[in-house]
C-alpha cells in the first residue's frame, strides 16, 4: 500500500511539474502577446535595439582586443633598428604589425630629420584618428543604453492610458478588460530597463578597453620620442 501510494505520488508529481512548465511556457507567451498591438510593436523595437547592440558591442570589444594586443618587444625592435640608422627596418617593422601603436610610430619614422616638434604633432594626429576609430559606435550604443528604458516607459504610459480608458468605457469592468493594458505596461518597462542596463554596461567596458588602448599608445609614443632624442650609432 504504501509502494502504491509512492508511485502514485511520483506521477502525480511529473504530471504537476509537467503542467507547470506548460504554464510557465504560456505565461511567457501572454506576457509578450497580451499587450496588444502597440504593446508587441514596442517589444519588437527594444529586441531589434538589443539585436544592435550586441553586435556593437561584440564588433567592438574584438576590434579594440585586437588593437591593445602588441608584441612586447615590437618597441625594443624599433629601438635597435633606429639605433643601428636602419630606418627602413624599423619602417616594415611598423607595417608588419596592424596596431595604432605601430601606425602612429611609422608616421614618426617618415617625419626624421624634421624638428621634433613636427614629429610629435603628426604623431598625435594620427593618434586622434586611430582613437577616432576605436571609438566608432560607441556613441550608437550609448544612445540605446539611454534610449531603451524611455521606450520602456513609453509603453507603460500607453498601457495605462490603455487600462484606464477601457475602465471608463466598458460597463462592466473585469480583472481581464484590464489585463492587456496592465501587462503591456509591466513588460515594456522590464523589456526596456532590462536592455538599457545591458547596454550600459557594455558600453562601459567598450570605454574602459579603449582607455586601456590609449594608455599604450601614449606610453609607447613618450618612449619612440625619447629614443629620437637619443644619439644614434
Amino acid at each position: 500500500m504504501i509502494l502504491l501510494n509512492f508511485f502514485l505520488f511520483q506521477n502525480t508529481g511529473a504530471k504537476a511539474a509537467e503542467v507547470a512548465d506548460e504554464v510557465e511556457r504560456q505565461s511567457m507567451f501572454d506576457v509578450i502577446t497580451s499587450g496588444g498591438p502597440m504593446g508587441i510593436a514596442i517589444i519588437g523595437v527594444l529586441l531589434v535595439l538589443s539585436i544592435i547592440g550586441l553586435y556593437i558591442f561584440l564588433e567592438r570589444y574584438w576590434t579594440i582586443k585586437r588593437a591593445g594586443n602588441i608584441d612586447q618587444n615590437f618597441m625594443n625592435n624599433i629601438r635597435s633598428s633606429v639605433m643601428s640608422g636602419n630606418i627602413n627596418g624599423a619602417k616594415a617593422l611598423c607595417q608588419n604589425e596592424d596596431s595604432p601603436v605601430a601606425r602612429m610610430v611609422e608616421k614618426g619614422l617618415m617625419r626624421i630629420g624634421k624638428p621634433l616638434r613636427d614629429i610629435d604633432a603628426a604623431i598625435e594626429n594620427v593618434g586622434n584618428l586611430e582613437l577616432f576609430k576605436l571609438e566608432k559606435n560607441l556613441s550608437k550604443l550609448a544612445s540605446i543604453a539611454g534610449a531603451a528604458p524611455m521606450i520602456g516607459f513609453f509603453g507603460t504610459v500607453t498601457g495605462m492610458i490603455s487600462a484606464f480608458y477601457k475602465m471608463a468605457t466598458e460597463d462592466n469592468v473585469t480583472p481581464d478588460v484590464l489585463a492587456g493594458g496592465i501587462y503591456q505596461a509591466l513588460t515594456t518597462t522590464a523589456f526596456g530597463l532590462f536592455i538599457g542596463i545591458l547596454a550600459f554596461i557594455g558600453y562601459n567596458i567598450l570605454v574602459a578597453n579603449v582607455n586601456n588602448v590609449v594608455y599604450r599608445m601614449e606610453q609607447n609614443t613618450v618612449e619612440f620620442m625619447d629614443l629620437l632624442q637619443e644619439p644614434q650609432a
